[in-house]
């Protein structure tokens, strides 16, 4: 596959809309448009950024296939850094398809997953990770996870990583300097200076390390479980977190018999609620399905709500739900205490969930549910405060190269201490440059690039 190619996508959702945009890049964007759009009306050459209604028309047959307007952007000014031309067209399948098969005909090709974006970084207009937020920014799920992908395509977690990176390589210069020329009178660092200088990269290194877990939490949300023997009141917490009816609530034991789920923002964190099915012994062949099912959502959750029912002594279905909620972090509600004449089960739950603290809840009538809404938020992220204007770290990938380069400014830290030679010290120096190169792309290698690009939808 060719990056000097023109190439052609629809870059708007499949479906049915008021417009559709087919996007084209490339040396010969404008040549191929040209081929298929006829403007309205008689135009001198079209100027970088610039409408023109017109229509899209077969150029064998000469048969109009659209009204359109064609949206020219001139290289370096556009998002490829190069000649980009967008064809809107009206917003259903068969239009746009027309369009794409047209500009195909007349010589783009059809545009691989993320292609786009990686011309915009292989042409040096975006990093990688400011690539890489673009993609956050489609998925983003919450309000505050839209903010932090915004952050991050404007370059917040790049400008500090390349700051930290720069701070490397100046210390990384001054060993080589004395080691490649040590006839000439340059001045090399002293132990001690090289040692405050690694330690004050490994302390900003250390802080966005510290914005990560609940960075990740805000981009890719927390899948919460909630469980607990039939008619405690599940679908009721459900309905209350969600802030509107979605699962039915009856007094009849057993109603859900399969996993609801729902996404609800919560403190800008996309929690994905599913209510399951009563965990207990049954006959019933319809119910035994969705007791599986509520297992097996267990054992995919980040999070647990346990519930319980305040009005009941605990039974053997409730000590059964007990010893599969352990198996993960868990919150324990006890539900219904509107209805409850006295509460006995209190005690007994925090001592079986080892002294943790019961939450009293009413789900149906709201009471208690910000303290569920408190611990939902403490526990899915550390109760770490994140501010989505600073740069923060919300991908793994970037995790784990930070992580690389702090165990390398260590191992070189140990080096020094250990008096080992310059030359042998700057090898760690160099491997921690690297790592931090890997997060903006100036030492990716074309594999890892592949494999972030097909993330991507093909139209971006």
């Amino acid at each position: 596959m060719n990056d000097q190619d023109t190439i052609v996508a629809i870059s708007t959702p499949v479906g049915y809309g008021g417009i559709g945009i087919v996007r084209v890049s490339g040396e010969q964007a404008l040549a191929c448009s040209e081929r298929v759009f006829r403007p309205k009306r008689r135009r001198s050459k079209a100027s970088s950024h610039t409408v023109t209604y017109g229509h899209v028309v077969d150029f064998e047959t000469g048969d109009v296939v659209d009204q359109a307007l064609l949206i020219v952007m001139r290289a370096p000014r556009s998002y490829t850094a190069e000649d980009v031309v967008e064809i809107s067209c009206h917003g259903g399948p068969v239009p746009l398809s027309q369009t794409l098969n047209l500009l195909l005909r007349a010589g783009a090709r059809l545009a691989s997953p993320g292609e786009f974006t990686k011309r915009a970084f292989l042409n040096g207009r975006i990093d990688l990770a400011q690539a890489e937020a673009v993609c956050d920014m489609i998925q983003a799920k919450t309000d505050a996870s839209a903010r932090l992908a915004s952050q991050q395509m404007e370059g917040r977690l790049s400008g500090k990583v390349r700051s930290i990176r720069e701070e490397l390589l100046s210390l990384l210069a001054s060993i080589e300097a004395g080691i490649d020329f040590p006839e000439h009178d340059v001045e090399e660092l002293t132990r001690s200076e090289l040692d405050g200088g690694l330690r004050s990269v490994r302390s900003e290194i250390s802080h966005l390390l510290q914005s990560a877990v609940a960075g990740r939490v805000f981009r890719e949300g927390v899948r919460v479980s909630i469980v607990g023997r039939p008619n405690v009141g599940k679908s009721s917490l459900l309905n209350a977190l969600l802030g509107h009816e979605r699962a039915i609530v009856t007094a009849v034991p057993g109603t859900t018999r399969d996993l609801i789920e729902e996404t609800a923002s919560i403190r800008g964190i996309p929690f994905v609620l599913t209510d399951t099915a009563g965990i207990r012994d049954t006959e019933d062949a319809v119910e035994r399905i969705g007791v599986e099912r509520a297992q097996l959502a267990l054992g995919n959750a980040d999070l647990t709500i346990a519930v319980f029912d305040a009005t009941m002594e605990l039974t053997s279905d409730d000590f059964e739900v007990i010893q599969r909620a352990h198996k993960k972090p868990t919150i324990v509600v006890l539900n219904k205490i509107d209805a409850a004449s006295q509460v006995t089960a209190r005690l007994e739950l925090s001592e079986a969930f080892g002294g943790q603290d019961v939450l009293e809840v009413s789900a149906l009538r709201g009471t208690g549910m910000d303290a569920v809404i408190d611990a939902l938020f403490t526990m899915a992220t550390g109760d770490r405060r994140i501010d989505v204007e600073s740069a923060t770290v919300t991908n793994i990938r970037h995790q784990e190269c930070l992580s690389r380069a702090k165990r390398h400014v260590e191992e070189a830290l140990v080096a020094l201490s250990e008096e080992v030679p310059y030359d042998l010290t700057s090898i760690d120096i160099r491997s921690a440059v690297d790592a931090l190169g890997l997060i903006t792309g100036e030492t990716a290698e074309e594999d890892l690039l592949d494999t972030i690009f097909r993330r991507f939808c093909i139209g971006k």
